[in-house]
Parts: structure tokens; sequence; C-alpha cells
């Protein structure tokens, strides 16, 4: 993981967007003000950050150390995030938690093996919350496709960089989350999504682009260069305003066991 997203997290915490106040809120009723939340696959802190002043501690547990660093200097004056280089496969090594969120990190994971694990792991009450694109109907994996997308891609292509390549190197399914939860012990689940518009300039489309595991800075290498140079030239000439709106849709799955 450290190498996938290898020089990715600045472009991370600077141009991914955040979740929103709506969803950070929903996630704080459902764990409790008084909770101790696991962020597990944190990033630099997109949740954790927000999250941590609605309840009680966060630990933020992410496997590459430049998130984390990334997510430390964002955190500056919040007390109460523990930072800690971890992923999913050393759950038990962990101090206690009461609840665990992901956002967009699942798919990273074997996932029936970690709800199997955390059904070990949380108290009776203990919450399984998921943050991320909506689900698209008839499209388990897909959100909608923005305007700018379509470009990227074909860039993204000239330069022999596989959206789908690194994801299929670890436990990617077509088994959607939703799924997933009901078949586990976290199977009682609700549902809300939150909409929001965003618009975007070509520094931010850029930043985006270098923010994900297939074309980070250390899976182009000495190209980087020539990628931002060559992803600007296709974005301006299709858009020569230079200004993209977004609507955004978050889903949050909150999952508990049945009769909690």
């Amino acid at each position: 993981m450290e190498d996938l997203f290898g020089g990715a997290a600045p472009y991370y915490a600077r141009h991914r967007p955040g979740y929103g106040q709506a969803t950070i809120g929903y996630l704080a009723d459902a764990f409790g003000a008084d909770s101790r939340v696991l962020d597990l696959g944190c990033g630099p802190g997109t949740i954790a950050i927000p999250l941590a002043q609605r309840v009680t501690a966060v630990l933020a547990v992410d496997p590459a150390r430049e998130m984390l660093a990334a997510g430390r200097r964002l955190a500056q004056g919040v007390t109460n995030i523990a930072w800690l280089p971890g992923n999913s496969t050393a759950l038990q090594a962990l101090p206690p938690f009461e609840h665990v969120v992901m956002g967009r990190s699942f798919h990273w994971m074997d996932r029936r093996s970690v709800l199997t694990e955390l059904d070990e792991l949380l108290p009776p009450g203990g919450v399984v919350a998921l943050v991320g694109p909506a689900r698209q109907r008839g499209k388990p994996w897909q959100p909608d496709l923005q305007p700018w997308q379509p470009i990227e891609r074909r860039i993204c292509e000239e330069f022999g960089l596989d959206i789908h390549t690194a994801a299929n190197s670890f436990h990617a399914t077509t088994e959607h989350h939703h799924d997933m939860l009901a078949a586990s012990p976290f199977s009682n689940l609700e549902s809300r999504v939150f909409s929001r518009r965003l618009t975007w300039d070509v520094d931010g489309l850029i930043g985006l682009q270098l923010s994900y595991s297939y074309s980070s800075p250390a899976r182009l290498g000495d190209r980087l260069p020539a990628f931002i140079k060559t992803l600007r030239r296709a974005l301006l000439a299709d858009n020569p305003a230079g200004r993209w709106e977004q609507k955004l849709a978050t889903e949050v799955l909150v999952a508990r066991r049945p009769g909690h």
C-alpha cells in the first residue's frame, strides 16, 4: 500500500473532497459522543479529523506513513486522534475501540475476514460504517461518470495506467459492500445518501488524478511532468473555460448486528 500511493499523500490531502458536515454528523450520531472510533485506512484524516470533534477519541490507522504524516499536519491542535501505522490484518494489535469507520478503503481488504474479526473485537453495540460513492443502480462498483472522466481515462490509457490493475491485485470483487455486509454478522443495515455540488478547476482535477493509486506520482515516476502537461492540455481542449461542475453523492452504510 505504501508503494501504491507513493507520492500521492499531498495530492490526496489537498484535492480529495471531504465528506461534508452532514455526513460526519450522521456518523457521529451512529457512534455516540462518548465513543472511541477506529478509522481503518484513514488516509490523511478525511474522516478522522472532523469526526474527532464529535466523539471521545479516534484511532486513525493506515499502512502508508506518508498519509499519516499528512494527517498529523492537517490535524495540528486536535489532541484526541492517535495516528497509527497498521492495516486490516493486524486489528488485534490495536488499542481497544468500540466502532469502526472505513472511507473508500474497505475494497482493498479481505472484506469477509475483516468483518469476521470485527465481530470478535467490537462490543455488542458496535457499529461498522462505510463511506463512499453512492451506488449507481445496476452498476455495483461505479458511481456516476463525471464529465471530465472520459478525458482523464483516455490520457491514463495513453500512459499505460490501468484503473483496474491495482484494485484487482487485492481483494476487490464485483460483490457490493451492501451484499457483503448483509451476509456478515453486521447484517442490520441502514443507508443514507448525502448530495453536494462541487466546482473544479483544472489544477484541482490534476491533483485529484494524482491522488489515485493507479496514477500516483510513484507509479508515473519520471513521466510525471509529461503526464501533468498532457492531461492539462486535454482537459482545457475539451473545456476551455476550465471549470467543471460535479454532483457528488456520498453513501453512508451503517451496519449493526441483528437486534442492535
